[in-house]
C-alpha cells in the first residue's frame, strides 16, 4: 500500500468517524427535544399559569433549582401522590416550595463559648 492509498485510507475512516458523531449528536438532540416537550406537557397539567410563571422566575434566577422542582413535581404527580386539584394551584405551589427549599437548607449551629 502506498502512501496516498494509506493517507486516503485514513481520511476515509476519519470521515465516516465524524460521520457517526453527527449522527449521534443529532439523536441525542432530539431526545432532549423530546424529553423537553413531555416535560412542558407534563408541567402544564402540574401546574396552573401562575405557578409555571412562579418557576420560570426561580429558573432566571437558579436553574438548577428550578430544574430540581420540575422534577420532583413531576415524580410526585406520576406516583400519584399529588392528589386532589392539578393544576395545583399558585397557594399550593407556594406552599410545596417552601417545603422543598426547607430540605436543602443546613441547620446552623451557634457555638458560643
Amino acid at each position: 500500500m502506498s502512501n496516498d492509498e494509506e493517507l486516503d485510507a485514513i481520511k476515509r475512516k476519519k470521515l465516516e468517524e465524524l460521520k457517526q458523531q453527527a449522527a449521534q449528536q443529532q439523536l441525542m438532540e432530539a431526545q432532549q427535544k423530546e424529553f423537553e416537550s413531555k416535560k412542558y406537557q407534563l408541567m402544564r397539567k402540574i401546574l396552573t399559569q401562575e405557578g409555571r410563571q412562579r418557576l420560570e422566575n426561580i429558573r432566571m434566577v437558579k436553574p438548577q433549582f428550578a430544574e430540581q422542582i420540575e422534577l420532583q413535581l413531576i415524580q410526585l404527580f406520576q406516583s400519584g401522590q399529588l392528589r386532589g386539584a392539578t393544576p395545583l394551584p399558585d397557594k399550593a405551589f407556594k406552599k410545596l416550595l417552601e417545603q422543598i427549599s426547607s430540605l436543602g437548607k443546613k441547620k446552623e449551629f451557634n457555638i458560643k463559648k
